[in-house]
Order: structure tokens, then C-alpha cells, then sequence
């Protein structure tokens, strides 16, 4: 029998005694794909943060990777929301990426053939082998996204959490984040992506849950990508069933 790489029930998270999202009861296999789906301030990004450890389970259970969610972090990837890095700071490409090895490699060390290697596996993934030399702030926002999902899969993590990854993107990088996220599943990464963009999450996913304030639904993207689960998770927002695509509209 595998072992789930997520587990979370009747979990509730937040911060400091204060919850955030409640109720919440999903089990992600090594391999699937699951999106958070929800309007802005929904919690998504608080429910990710729990996963890392970083926000606090206030009530159940959270199970990453067979154990608590902080203990898991050595084995499991995160790409922010907004990137952490000031793209006016002096650094390259290359060394972006090599800071997702810094937990195998230490702080102290110096890169090892294993991790130069690494790093280079994960800019071509990404289809950024040749922007390695660049300064990181002169790439484009789309291309920027790319090289800090290389940072993350470079440390070859077990479950990977992405924070809205496709907000700002361009077409062609995210054309290659959908094609390097499809690529880690069918080597067995579990993933999490946060989004609003129904879409995304309908094409991706293998799992959707819908979050607002408490989960509203779980479960695969036909069943609760439907007309009553959205209602219920964004309240008066109007959707739009048209062309075989639904549609948002928060009032």
C-alpha cells in the first residue's frame, strides 16, 4: 500500500489561535496533481503555509510524507506566490537555482559534480539551460517563475507546493510549467498548486478542493468544478458556462 504524500483531516489552520480555513479532509497520493481553488483571501496561501509548517494546524490532523508537516520540509519543494528575490540583486541564473541544494549541500560547502549537475537538469526542465549566465533580473517575469521552479525542483522534492504560479506568466512559460509539473507527476512528485483560474485547475488537476474561509468540496475536477460546489465556495459570483468553460465573475 503507498503511503499518502499529503493526509489532512478535519484539519483546520491559521495563526496565532486565530483559524483561517476549517475542515478541511483530502488525501494526495505520490503522483497526483491537486489545486486549491478559491477567490482571493480565500486561504489558499495559508493552507500551503501549514503544509510547510509555517502556519499553524490549529485542530486534526496533517500528515506530510509520513510525518509532521515541519520535520517533512527537508523532502519538499515551495514556489512563493511572489517571488523573495530583488531582481536588481546581483546574482545569476545559475546561482538562483543552486540555492535549491543548500539542505543537501550546507551552507559552507562548496557545490558538489552531484549538484552542479542538478542544477543544470533543472534549467533544462524548465527549457532555461542557455540563460544559466544571466543575471537573474534581467529575465522576464515569466521567465523569472521558471528559474524559481527550477530552484525548487532542483532539491528533487517528494511533494512540491505552488503558490498561484500562473499569475503574471506569459503564455510560453506557462505552457513549460504545465509541461515540467506533468513531467514531475509521472515521476511520482506529488503536487499542490494554489488558483483561481478554473481552467488551470480543470486541465491539471487530478483533485480539486475548493477553499473559502472552510473547504466546500473535494474530489475529482468533473464533480466539483460544477455549478452548485462554485456557488457555495464564491457566494454571488455569476458563472458563465459557455463554450464548455466556466468562468468566475466575483462581484
Amino acid at each position: 500500500m503507498t503511503t499518502a504524500a499529503l493526509c489532512l483531516a478535519g484539519v483546520s489552520v491559521g495563526y496565532s489561535g486565530t483559524p483561517v480555513v476549517t475542515g478541511v479532509d483530502l488525501e494526495l497520493r505520490p503522483g497526483q496533481r491537486l489545486a486549491l481553488v478559491g477567490p482571493n483571501g480565500a486561504g489558499k496561501s495559508t493552507l500551503i503555509k501549514a503544509v510547510l509548517g509555517l502556519a499553524d494546524v490549529l485542530d486534526g490532523t496533517a500528515t506530510v510524507l509520513n510525518t509532521q508537516p515541519a520535520r517533512a520540509r527537508a523532502h519538499t519543494g515551495y514556489v512563493a506566490q511572489t517571488g523573495n528575490l530583488d531582481p536588481d540583486f546581483p546574482v545569476s541564473v545559475r546561482q538562483v537555482v543552486m540555492m535549491g541544494r543548500y539542505r543537501q549541500l550546507g551552507w559552507w560547502r562548496p557545490a558538489r559534480a552531484a549538484d552542479r549537475r542538478a542544477v543544470a537538469e533543472a534549467l533544462d526542465r524548465v527549457g532555461l539551460a542557455d540563460r544559466a549566465g544571466l543575471r537573474f533580473g534581467l529575465l522576464s517575469g515569466g521567465q523569472r517563475q521558471r528559474v524559481l521552479l527550477a530552484r525548487a525542483i532542483a532539491a528533487r522534492p517528494r511533494l512540491l507546493l505552488l503558490d498561484e504560479p500562473f499569475n503574471g506568466v506569459d503564455a510560453v512559460s506557462q505552457e513549460a510549467i504545465v509541461r515540467v509539473l506533468r513531467e514531475l507527476s509521472a515521476d511520482g512528485t506529488a503536487l499542490v498548486l494554489s488558483t483561481h483560474d478554473l481552467t488551470v485547475a480543470r486541465d491539471l488537476a487530478d483533485l480539486v478542493c475548493l477553499v473559502n474561509g472552510r473547504q466546500w468540496a473535494v474530489g475529482a475536477p468533473a464533480e466539483t468544478l460544477t455549478a452548485e460546489p462554485l456557488r457555495q465556495t464564491y457566494g454571488s459570483a455569476a458563472i458563465d458556462l459557455a463554450d464548455g468553460r466556466m468562468v468566475v465573475v466575483e462581484p
